[in-house]
């Protein structure tokens, strides 16, 4: 039986599939402590069978790196009762025969969205913001993996707010993820549909972070995703304002076609990128 879990900061995805990446039965719950998460997915699936193979797409930061004493491991975060929790381990302990293959829940969603690209890079905004990148057919992770949410874009004209990142402020994550509209706006992200103001500061945040793939890594295609995406037209003000910065500059936007597009797979692109994980 292939599995996969998708672990996000406000739900997790649990299901079984085939390895062509395609969800056969899946289940949706929301995410708790570590050891309450697990107990809840690993029930799940043993009531359907023994899992053979696990893959497991984790909200970071995580430890993904083999060579590293603490792989499998959750790090430093804010998010109560996950610092040092083992995923292998808990997987480990209740399928003894289990092969687990962990990545990044955003690396995951690179995998599944890559059809017919090499480059391209993923982005989710949500109760965090995060990027995965795949660069000539591979996943990137660096030392750990990326930690595209906290680094530092140039402000919004007339934005002075203070940012919600517990450890940073005004990153990226502190200035654009859905908690940071709903601290800013005293609205969340979906009752702001028709606040210009709002999408134009998001847009422009989200635009910064294009171009800064475009000019670091230069995927062909940056896919954005999470609920806060999906406010109409988010994707199209994005690509225009990014357009306006490039100035023309970079190639990935000399082709006539979208560069910041919506998940062809929409709110199943991470789970089938877990299972796409073991399946490949």
């Amino acid at each position: 039986m292939i599995a996969g879990i998708e672990m996000g900061g406000t739900k997790t995805v649990v299901a079984v599939g085939q390895a062509d990446g395609t969800v056969v039965d899946e289940f949706r719950f929301p995410t708790t402590h570590g050891e309450e998460t697990f107990k809840v997915a690993i029930d799940w699936l043993r009531e359907r069978g023994e899992a053979t193979a696990v893959g497991v797409a984790a909200f970071g930061p995580v430890s993904v790196n083999k060579a590293r004493a603490d792989y499998g491991q959750m790090l430093q975060t804010p998010k109560p009762g996950w610092a040092g929790f083992s995923i292998i381990g808990a997987l480990e302990s209740a399928f003894p025969d289990v092969r687990v293959v962990l990545e990044t829940d955003v690396n995951a969603a690179v995998l599944a969205e890559a059809e017919g690209f090499e480059d391209i890079a993923y982005i989710t905004i949500g109760t965090g913001i995060g990027g995965g990148v795949m660069a000539d057919g591979k996943l990137l992770h660096g030392a750990v993996h990326s930690e595209f949410g906290h680094w530092f874009p140039r402000r919004a004209p007339g934005d002075d707010f203070a940012g919600v990142c517990p450890f940073h402020g005004d990153c990226l994550e502190g200035l654009a993820s859905g908690p940071a509209m709903t601290k800013r706006w005293g609205k969340e992200p979906k009752d702001l549909l028709d606040d210009a103001k709002a999408w134009e500061f998001e847009t422009h945040y989200l635009a910064e972070a294009c171009m800064t793939l475009l000019a670091s890594v230069n995927p062909a295609r940056v896919v954005i995703g999470g609920g806060v995406s999906q406010a109409p037209g988010f994707h199209a003000q994005v690509e225009e304002k990014l357009r306006a910065r490039a100035k023309g500059y970079f190639a990935a936007l000399e082709e006539n076609t979208p560069f910041v597009v919506p998940p062809k797979y929409g709110q199943q692109a991470g789970i089938r990128g877990a299972l796409l994980l073991v399946g490949s």
